[in-house]
């Protein structure tokens, strides 16, 4: 007489129980596609982010395995997330143009890194890019928008949405974990080394929750130039992470 086989969450629940997690875990979809559109250009709509957040539930439904000891709703904001910063990476978010002003600024950022062995001064990336101060921080508000699906996730703090990158059904696995482990460590180590008022701005951004406008209250400083200091120290991270990451883990692009 053979055992019974085991069953995972997918065959334990039937089609109504699948219809009633997905009505329940709709707000999550909606909270999620909110706080990712919030740092988009207008003309995307926040329905399509939805529709994509969705689809990311349902396959989190799917496929979750509680034998994992890990909560649903947990699984599910990986996977809701993922999804929409998939459908997401299809779009032209910046023309041609911006994208060269991003990779500019990331190699000057690096040579007056090695140049000076430390994070260097906005004043001494715009020399290395040859433009002014003034003419920098233009570049560095333009670039707000490209950064989504290329470093941020957003939400939580800065190492668990990169980190989410490389989650996957795989995710409980020791060399997974290893790897991101090792990731996290890389990461909070390149932020730690950030100047302190950029520290600060992604503290107040990822690990607080605060959105860009509160941040200038907060800190009494112009909301335009809390919004320079974010993208500046998101573009360092990129530049550092590169360097010390260069693999870009198991989920890397």
């Amino acid at each position: 007489m053979s055992s019974a086989p085991v069953t995972d969450f997918v065959a334990e629940i039937s089609a109504g129980e699948r219809e009633r997690l997905i009505l329940e875990h709709l707000p999550q979809v909606r909270l999620i596609a909110r706080r990712i559109h919030e740092r988009l250009p207008e003309h995307i709509h926040l329905d399509d982010l939805i529709s994509a957040g969705i689809l990311g539930l349902i396959a989190a439904i799917d496929n979750f395995d509680s034998s994992h000891n890990v909560l649903l709703r947990t699984y599910a904001e990986y996977r809701i997330r993922g999804a929409i910063l998939d459908s997401l990476r299809g779009l032209d978010f910046a023309p041609r143009q911006k994208r060269k002003q991003a990779r500019q600024i990331e190699a000057a950022i690096a040579g007056c890194e090695q140049k000076f062995g430390r994070a260097p001064t906005e004043e001494e990336i715009a020399a290395e890019l040859g433009i002014t101060v003034d003419g920098y921080r233009d570049w560095i508000v333009q670039l707000e928008h490209m950064q989504i699906g290329e470093f941020e996730a957003g939400g939580g703090e800065v190492p668990e949405a990169m980190l989410r990158r490389l989650a996957d059904n795989h995710e409980n696995l020791p060399s997974v974990l290893l790897e991101r482990a090792e990731l996290e460590r890389v990461l909070t180590d390149s932020i730690s080394r950030l100047p302190k008022v950029e520290r600060t701005v992604l503290g107040l951004y990822y690990r607080e929750g605060l959105n860009l406008r509160e941040i200038a209250d907060v800190m009494t400083v112009h909301f335009s130039r809390i919004s320079q200091l974010k993208s500046q120290a998101v573009l360092r991270l990129r530049t550092t992470m590169r360097k010390r990451w260069p693999a870009g883990g198991r989920g890397g692009t």
